[in-house]
């Protein structure tokens, strides 16, 4: 190969790395939530249930779906256990609280009943920072106005800061 063919091979790469590679390429940043975080929000619910008298299992997610922390309280049914992890998994998936697919469901809109990954039924919360969605909390137990209230309580007694 000769040196001007060589040169043009290599400059040719280059230019197809710069292509592909760009250098302002921007990452976004991302906030995360930590199990110190899920953990503290199962211990809020935990509290508001308890003041009640209610047992119930709390699920946190993340921003995947992905359980990061499950507590069942003494004496919650085991079916809760599924019911409040698909809650928490429905509220990240749809960026909604599942009492939005339980009303519509409730009006007539029986289609939501079909709708993969989605559990219609009161009780899960997507978790909002700074308009981030970092995952959301399950919980099942109670009645399903029970399970929102908890749910709720602990959001609304979080401080991720």
């Amino acid at each position: 190969m000769k040196k001007s063919q060589l040169v043009t091979l290599i400059s040719v790469i280059l230019l197809m790395l710069t292509i592909a590679f760009p250098s302002d390429a921007q990452l976004t940043t991302k906030k995360a939530l930590t199990l110190e975080a899920a953990k503290k929000l199962a211990t809020l619910a935990e509290s508001e249930a308890t003041k009640n008298k209610w047992t119930m299992v709390i699920v946190i997610v993340d921003d995947g779906g992905n359980v990061m922390y499950l507590e069942r309280m003494d004496n919650t049914q085991i079916g809760s256990i599924e019911v409040a992890t698909q809650k928490a998994k429905t509220a990240i998936s749809f960026k909604r609280p599942t009492k939005s697919f339980e009303e519509r469901a409730l009006a007539g809109r029986n289609v939501l009943l079909a709708l993969p990954g989605a559990i219609p039924i009161e009780g899960g919360l997507p978790i909002v920072v700074d308009g981030q969605y970092l995952g959301a909390i399950g919980v099942s137990g109670g009645a399903s106005d029970q399970d929102g209230m908890v749910a709720k309580a602990a959001l609304d007694a979080f401080s991720p800061h």
